[in-house]
């Protein structure tokens, strides 16, 4: 991308009188693991009414950043702008790495420098404790395994790992205001809203740095339980096929097979047949969004429930029999343990309501 090429130090010192500052800051192990920025030399215009206008920043990066995307690093660091906004600058090429324009996925090394465009900040919004236990005190006893450095959550469909899109408050943002005490808590990885299941957060920055590299390396096992529409024939069977983001029309986002996507790699075995649905066990190879609901479509066995690459008549039919949500569970998750070194392996039981339905198939064939 022709960003590898680092800046001459001291920082570039922009321009004045254009409201652009140059803030060396260095993410480092200062507070919070390096989640907290030093500020050395900062020094910007003021208006008349004496309040600061924004200004451009310069951050450099370190090894506690190293291996982060640039999109999540610029979602933890610009605490009150929207997602939809730091997308739009990402886009518009206002993001700079090293002087150069950089993609939403570019991995972070040591010593890039990140100018970040003026930005009005709008305070964050912490979640009350009082507030936390009342809305969402029943997550705590979702907490499937927890110690000094992890967690895994049995996640309910419906609830959205995060705030943004219309959501004010996710399964992270409920947790945050739940335990206080643990001001590094993060995502270490994903689900889609309407899916259910093992959600692993991290409870330190080392643990989080250590996941992440784990789940690049596929040194991770997420099996995930499905019910796909069709008779599956044969045993199992590994799909191979490179995925990529589109957004096409009404700004709806999409992901769909393409040679030109990113190499993803799933694993399908069928566990029990209802007639026309079968009960599958898929185990993710990569770690690429909405990945086991476009494999399975790609192989013309689409999840039930699933409205976006789904089958709509086998939805309806599904529908009638009771099932109100995606049908996948991410079941297990087996790992080594990235600071103790014990073996990890964390399973969340089937939701009732999936549960129910595949009674009610066995009883329909």
């Amino acid at each position: 991308m022709g960003m590898r090429g680092k800046p001459p130090h001291p920082l570039p010192s922009p321009p004045r009188g254009r409201g652009e500052v140059s803030e060396n800051l260095h993410f480092g192990r200062s507070e919070g693991e390096g989640e907290t920025a030093q500020t050395e030399g900062t020094t910007c215009a003021r208006n008349v009414a004496g309040r600061s206008p924004p200004a451009v920043r310069y951050l450099e990066i370190d090894e506690s950043r190293a291996g982060q995307r640039l999109d999540n690093f610029l979602i933890a660091t610009l605490k009150g702008v929207p997602r939809s906004h730091i997308y739009r600058i990402l886009r518009k090429g206002e993001v700079r790495i090293n002087k150069g324009r950089a993609r939403p996925d570019y991995r972070l090394e040591p010593g890039d420098v990140v100018r970040i465009p003026p930005l009005r900040l709008s305070p964050a919004k912490d979640l009350d404790p009082g507030k936390a236990a009342d809305s969402f005190g029943w997550l705590l006893p979702r907490i499937l395994y927890e110690d000094d450095d992890l967690m895994v959550v049995n996640k309910p469909a419906g609830l959205a790992v995060h705030g943004g899109s219309g959501v004010s408050v996710g399964l992270i943002e409920a947790l945050r205001g739940l335990r206080p005490e643990i001001p590094d808590l993060e995502l270490a990885h994903r689900l889609d809203r309407d899916t259910s299941g093992c959600l692993l957060l991290a409870k330190t920055r080392p643990a989080m740095l250590a996941l992440h590299r784990m789940l690049r390396d596929g040194e991770m096992e997420k099996d995930y339980v499905a019910l796909v529409a069709g008779a599956w024939r044969g045993g199992a069977r590994e799909v191979s096929a490179a995925l990529e983001k589109n957004r096409p029309r009404a700004g709806e986002h999409r992901v769909e097979v393409s040679e030109e996507g990113k190499e993803s790699a799933s694993r399908f075995i069928p566990h029990q047949r209802f007639g026309s649905a079968t009960l599958m066990e898929i185990q993710l190879l990569t770690g690429r969004t909405h990945q086991a609901r476009v494999h399975a479509a790609h192989l013309g066995h689409p999840i039930a429930g699933d409205d976006k690459y789904g089958d709509r008549e086998f939805n309806r039919r599904l529908h009638k029999l009771g099932l109100r949500r995606l049908f996948l569970h991410a079941q297990r998750l087996r790992f080594t343990h990235p600071l103790s070194g014990s073996k990890m392996d964390v399973e969340a039981p089937l939701p009732d309501e999936l549960s129910t339905l595949l009674e009610r198939l066995a009883r329909e064939t």
